[in-house]
């Protein structure tokens, strides 16, 4: 027997009785009672069994979470269709055919309104960040973004992630809690308590392939991709911090007609042994610390076989048909410490994202 409070015990002992003598209208109302004070009461054959109830939902897997979202990858919803034609550049003059991702001048009447409207002090309340950022955001408005996110551990960072995506966006926040490690999934039950609105959660029993447990990355991320009924879909870790509305830029960027923008761009050296950093601009392949892409293009090129994250973020990249970009200006962002990549065994780490390279360097080659 639990400890469970002496009401809870009576109310326990007034269905057993009530299902002793076949009242099972009255047994069910009692159960509810139980419940409603946060406890579970199970028949075993020495009468009853009661126990705290969890505090959320668990499911036993990844892929028990029933799925109800339209995956259609032909579906762009908002969206204009990906420009292949594109030339994106990093703000040198256009040539005749040509677009540079830098923003385009501001004619709208509302900001130019802003600009001048205190002119007998001479200030400009906006600066030409702000007016851009503002001119995004009208251009859009229409456009449903959602953050997904896999948290595998370290309440406190989840906790950081989150607060400041509630504070310095308006998109929808997807999160899948594997196994409540170091508090996180109740971190983010206190949040979605608070913004049910913006967060939902899904908590599940398994716990990451990384740290030994059995959700692989790519299942993970898959199935927030597949929950999710946004136009564009962000992919961020927990360790990244927004200090600022860095998801606007992005999904401009995929408005004008990008399939993929991000933080942080790379290209590949020969060979594609390595990687070096790259952008602003069109860029070869985008790092998952902070990336947004076209949901419907996205479904059809995830690699969802990746059991661990690192470098699947470059076969997504190379999977993906139309331009990557990374914004010419800089995000307001801040990256904390990664911890699934620091606080991993050396040798789990180097075997799985090997693994993942070979497919990589097969694409590479192929292209």
């Amino acid at each position: 027997m639990s400890d469970a409070p002496r009401h809870v015990v009576e109310l326990a002992e007034r269905r057993a009785k009530a299902r002793a003598e076949r009242q099972y209208g009255a047994a069910d109302a009692l159960r509810r009672e139980i419940e409603q004070a946060g406890w579970l009461v199970r028949d075993t054959a020495a009468g009853f069994e009661l126990r705290e109830k969890p505090l959320f939902e668990v499911w036993p897997s990844v892929r028990s979470i029933p799925i109800s979202a339209v995956t259609d990858d032909r579906v762009e919803g908002r969206l204009p269709p990906i420009d292949h034609s594109l030339e994106w550049g990093a703000g040198e003059e256009e040539s005749e055919g040509a677009h540079t991702w830098e923003p385009h001048p501001v004619a709208d009447a509302m900001v130019h309104a802003q600009q001048i409207w205190d002119s007998t002090l001479a200030v400009n309340r906006l600066d030409e960040a702000g007016i851009d950022l503002e001119r995004q955001r009208i251009e859009t408005h229409e456009v449903k973004v959602g953050v997904g996110l896999v948290v595998d551990g370290w309440g406190e960072d989840v906790r950081e992630c989150v607060s400041a995506l509630l504070e310095h966006t308006t998109a929808k926040i997807l999160a899948l809690d594997l196994g409540d490690l170091e508090g996180a999934g109740t971190a983010l039950h206190e949040l979605a308590e608070g913004h049910h609105e913006r967060l939902t959660v899904w908590h599940v029993a398994e716990t990451p392939h990384w740290r030994g447990g059995t959700a692989e990355w790519g299942a993970c991320r898959m199935t927030l991709m597949r929950l999710d009924t946004s136009d564009v879909h962000v992919l961020m870790e927990t360790s990244t911090v927004l200090e600022g509305d860095a998801l606007t830029p992005l999904v401009a960027a995929i408005n004008d007609g990008a399939v993929a923008a991000g933080w942080k761009g790379v290209e590949p050296a020969e060979g594609g042994m390595e990687w070096h950093e790259a952008g602003p601009g069109r860029v070869r392949g985008l790092l998952g610390y902070l990336m947004a892409v076209r949901r419907g293009a996205a479904l059809g090129a995830f690699p969802e076989q990746a059991r661990y994250y690192r470098n699947a973020d470059l076969e997504l990249s190379l999977a993906l048909e139309g331009p990557l970009v990374v914004p010419g200006k800089r995000l307001p962002v801040r990256q904390g410490r990664h911890h699934t990549y620091h606080d991993v065994s050396h040798d789990y780490r180097d075997r799985e994202s090997r693994r993942t390279y070979d497919r990589v360097l097969r694409m590479l080659r192929s292209s």
